[in-house]
């Protein structure tokens, strides 16, 4: 059993949002076998409820406060420093005090950073394995293309700042991670010689707790026809995401199927998401159980037009057996067959003309829940994606000199 430092920029519980999901199932998987110091963020008031049921599942937990709105104002002093502003975003000198008294009073054997930020916390002297999950510094210069001036130049320097950042990471790394085969082809033909020891770790889905159950009681109206999407409310590609159904498709939907009714479902709905609710849409914020809006839909929509990795949503949608209308993004990440497990599209005409076809043809729905289903139980187990970390870990303890961290 090795002693490991893991590094996480989110609370990683509840598993509650893509991220979390992620970060949370890999701390369950490095507990099998080795004990874990988890060093991490809290940037959501609500979930400091929560810190109890941390700390019984990883009782060596050190959990410093990020406020948001100090953070982002700290981030500006990345433009005087020529670096990322998410490095200043996450810079904190309460968690890297709590770093350097572990490594004083605790034999560490190697450092898992979770999401690149965190890499500015890791011990120089010891082995480093790094789960990007999702090339970052894309997903800034992809914000630019869809924002005006002078945001876009501010993306725009984002990506590429951040980029330099995640080629001295990897090369630093003894193995880094991304969450699909794409992004891992993308940051190697990026990397200029820091891609070697790269490689996918892909996301699963817990299908025995996403499963349809007969007797989980309906959210919904009996009149209704329910759309429903999901994921956090406040994270922009989810909030474009809305914006463009209600504004490109929702319409036309609703002139052929009057009962139907979109909902949004997820915490922290922005005031962009907010606004949205009306007759036809219904904004739920935070919900106890995601599960019996995904049951009882009768679809999954994912119009998403900035998407990177795999998106658990989807996972968690296709696990309760339910058909998915995604944006071709989405659904090349995933692997699953077009028209059977998933319904790939690549535009709003099309997104309505799919909807359209599988609302009036609820046996061609059902059968595409069942499939996609199928795939989750076949492809998608998190147990079998995250033992890739394995072979890149330490085995045993042993005694390391005193650790020097990157400047912070």
């Amino acid at each position: 059993m090795a002693t490991l430092l893991y590094l996480v920029h989110r609370m990683p519980y509840p598993p509650n949002k893509g991220d979390k999901v992620r970060s949370y199932h890999l701390l369950r998987h490095l507990q099998r076998t080795h004990r874990v110091l988890l060093g991490t963020f809290i940037d959501d008031p609500q979930d400091e409820v929560h810190l109890p049921a941390l700390r019984a599942i990883c009782p060596e937990l050190h959990v410093v406060p990020l406020r948001p709105r100090r953070a982002k104002l700290r981030s500006l002093s990345g433009l005087l420093r020529g670096e990322a502003l998410t490095l200043a975003y996450y810079r904190d000198a309460a968690l890297a005090r709590w770093v350097r008294e572990t490594l004083a009073t605790e034999t560490v054997d190697a450092t898992v950073v979770f999401s690149s930020a965190m890499a500015q916390y890791a011990p120089a002297d010891l082995p480093m394995l790094v789960d990007f999950v999702d090339l970052d510094s894309a997903k800034w210069t992809q914000y630019a293309a869809a924002r005006p001036w002078p945001l876009s130049w501010l993306y725009r320097r984002e990506g590429e700042r951040l980029l330099a950042f995640e080629r001295a990471v990897a090369q630093r790394a003894r193995r880094s991670f991304f969450v699909t085969p794409q992004e891992t082809e993308l940051f190697r033909s990026q990397a200029q010689g820091s891609g070697e020891n790269v490689e996918p770790l892909c996301n699963g889905v817990d299908a025995q707790f996403f499963s349809p159950d007969p007797q989980r009681a309906s959210p919904y109206a009996v009149d209704e026809l329910p759309l429903v999407f999901t994921g956090a409310m406040d994270y922009w590609p989810n909030i474009d995401a809305v914006n463009w159904f209600c504004a490109d498709m929702l319409p036309a939907l609703r002139q052929r199927w009057p009962r139907l009714r979109f909902y949004i479902v997820g915490r922290n709905p922005a005031p962009a998401v907010t606004a949205l609710a009306s007759e036809a849409v219904t904004v739920t914020g935070t919900v106890d159980d995601v599960r019996p809006y995904l049951q009882h839909a009768a679809l999954v929509v994912a119009p998403l037009r900035v998407a990177r990795g795999i998106q658990n949503k989807i996972l968690e949608a296709m696990a309760m057996a339910k058909a998915v209308v995604a944006s071709a993004e989405c659904a090349q990440a995933i692997g699953a067959r077009d028209g059977v497990e998933m319904f790939p599209v690549a535009d709003a005409d099309a997104f309505v003309a799919q909807v359209e076809t599988l609302l009036a043809d609820a046996q061609q729905a059902a059968s595409a829940g069942v499939a996609a289903r199928a795939k989750v139980l076949a492809s998608f187990s998190w147990d079998a994606h995250l033992s890739g970390i394995d072979r890149h870990l330490p085995i045993a303890s042993a005694p390391t000199a005193a650790p020097a961290l990157i400047p912070t």
